[in-house]
């Protein structure tokens, strides 16, 4: 990078601690620390819960699952605007009218402590090892760019986050938020308009959408019902919904995000404009991995993003067949490229019938060049010993250092790195109040002064730090980011959520019911993931009517067995 690039880096995190560290001052106690007074306005509410949502995997793996596979991924988020009406009807009013410091805390009220307990567990065992991955993804770039020591540069990152969370708690986050919000969508328009502009000058916009279509990657709605499918509009508009019900309703780090507001009004409006606001925003992300891809038909693409592990092979004793492969790839690409340049002048010709002609070679063009690309992974995957190796989280990064213009390039790397931020010290500052709140309160130490609380908050926070960097140690291992995540996540998120369904409208199950058919759900999430091949989506679904369908029997038994003067049902 040049050195402006750098000085736009360099001055973009520096602004983002110290503005952190600033805004973060005056909390006295816990209430301040961890719900900022509840005095944060809605417009800061929406974009503090998008920016937890919005890490750096989105800005930096997204683009690169559209360029692989197209934007169906956008379906992932169909459910999310229905989810966050249910939410403002239901979830807001009750955690406000409780006035209550973390989600689990209404579990006890509802519930009992066991029940509370165990949902808070869950929480803090996912949510552990998510934020971990969100340190992990901008690690990537500074490593390629510097030749860092990718496990350094975890520890680099994730002592920048913790530093202002732990410094500041909910108000510096939410604060915090706010800035690298602008600084991530002026980065990514920016970039988004340069692709364009990169274009050859007889390629138009609509030719590019044009030859997006032609090859698959504008495929953002699919109608066919396929449960072993990831992405179609079904798993989005159901699975995607009870995801999105559980993120935002349950998961801590975002209804923390909301609990700050000033009033219900204020936190409903937060979330409805994050329904809003959330599918565009995702569709224009994986719109930029499309267009990247688009470029790339007219500019040969390397066989695989990833360098290092590209040069790895190059210098191992599949090295000879390796550089035989790229250059017929090299080959297959250019002339690849041809059929694309025939392609784009038969639509503007209106030869319908040469187009037909070009298309079909270009599919014919467009599997040799997959059938080579396999080739070359396969020799990589020999070389490396890992059948798990993709470049889908290093194009739209290759992308960016080849051919992004002096100071975009360094305003690019430090959205990415305000994304992961963003999204980390959410993260944190949720893990923290949810180990106090629920734990340490309410479990170790009852009756401590605000103090003690204030500062176990703040030591919670760094601890919580540590715990991330050193599962980022292990993220490589773990594919595309962008999906591990929310397979993760998918893991635990509904069964918490049939939880809180059964709390909100299944009055007569009791506690001990709720959290029996909790254990069962997730032992059935655990054996789906394991024994089948259904979409990480539908474990939402399953996990949810599992605590649904268990707790009804459960409770009636358990109801049963008090009542019967011997203890035998």
């Amino acid at each position: 990078m040049s050195t402006i690039d750098w000085t736009v880096l360099i001055l973009s995190l520096v602004f983002i601690v110290v503005y952190g560290v600033l805004k973060g001052r005056g909390s006295r106690d816990i209430k301040g620390y961890l719900l900022a007074d509840r005095s944060i306005r809605w417009y800061i509410v929406m974009l503090s819960v998008m920016a937890t949502q919005a890490s750096a995997i989105t800005f930096l793996s997204t683009p690169g699952q559209a360029y692989s596979d197209g934007m169906r991924f956008v379906q992932f988020y169909f459910g999310l605007p229905l989810a966050m009406i249910v939410l403002s009807i239901t979830a807001i009013p009750i955690y406000h009218k409780l006035n209550i410091y973390t989600a689990y805390e209404y579990l006890e009220n509802r519930f009992d402590l066991k029940t509370r307990g165990f949902a808070a567990v869950l929480f803090l065992i996912q949510r552990g090892f998510a934020a971990g991955l969100t340190i992990y993804a901008p690690a990537i770039i500074l490593s390629t760019l510097l030749g860092w020591n990718i496990y350094l540069t975890n520890f680099f990152i994730g002592g920048m986050v913790i530093i202002y969370t732990a410094s500041g708690g909910s108000k510096a986050v939410s604060w915090t938020q706010t800035m690298q919000m602008i600084i991530i969508m002026t980065a990514m328009a920016g970039a988004f308009f340069m692709i364009i502009y990169l274009l050859p000058e007889n390629v138009s916009f609509t030719d590019t959408l044009f030859v997006a279509g032609k090859m698959g990657k504008l495929n953002a709605i699919d109608f066919s019902f396929d449960l072993n499918n990831r992405y179609n509009i079904w798993s989005g508009l159901i699975g995607g919904f009870f995801l999105a019900l559980s993120y935002f309703g349950t998961d801590q780090s975002q209804v923390q995000r909301y609990l700050t507001g000033k009033s219900i009004t204020h936190s409903r409006l937060g979330l409805l404009a994050n329904g809003l606001v959330k599918v565009p925003m995702q569709f224009f992300i994986l719109l930029i991995g499309a267009m990247v891809f688009v470029f790339y038909q007219f500019t040969s693409p390397p066989l695989f993003f990833n360098t290092v592990e590209s040069q790895g092979v190059r210098d191992g004793r599949w090295g000879q067949q390796y550089r035989l492969v790229e250059e017929q790839y090299k080959r297959a690409s250019e002339e690849k490229t041809q059929l694309i340049q025939q392609l784009v002048e038969a639509r503007k010709g209106g030869d319908n019938a040469r187009l037909r002609a070009v298309d079909q070679k270009l599919q014919l063009a467009e599997q040799g060049v997959t059938d080579l690309k396999e080739q070359g992974v396969a020799l990589i995957k020999k070389h490396s010993g890992n059948e798990d190796v993709s470049d889908t989280n290093y194009i739209f990064l290759s992308f960016v250092l080849k051919y992004m213009p002096v100071g975009l390039l360094g305003l690019i790397i430090a959205a990415i790195m305000a994304a992961s931020m963003s999204s980390t010290s959410s993260e944190l500052n949720a893990l923290a109040s949810t180990t106090v709140i629920d734990i340490y309160k309410r479990m170790v130490h009852k009756s401590g002064s605000e103090r003690r609380y204030l500062v176990a908050s703040k030591l919670l926070t760094v601890c919580w730090g540590f715990f991330a960097i050193l599962f980022a140690q292990y993220a490589n291992r773990l594919g595309t980011l962008v999906e591990a995540v929310n397979i993760l996540g998918s893991l635990f998120y509904g069964t918490i959520l049939g939880i809180f369904l059964v709390a909100f409208f299944l009055k007569f199950v009791k506690g001990a019911s709720a959290f029996y058919a909790g254990i069962v759900a997730e032992i059935g999430v655990f054996l789906c993931f394991i024994f089948t091949d259904i979409s990480y989506l539908w474990y939402n679904v399953v996990g949810c009517f599992l605590v649904i369908i268990f707790s009804i029997p459960i409770n009636y038994f358990l109801r049963h067995l008090k009542r019967s003067p011997s203890g035998k049902f």
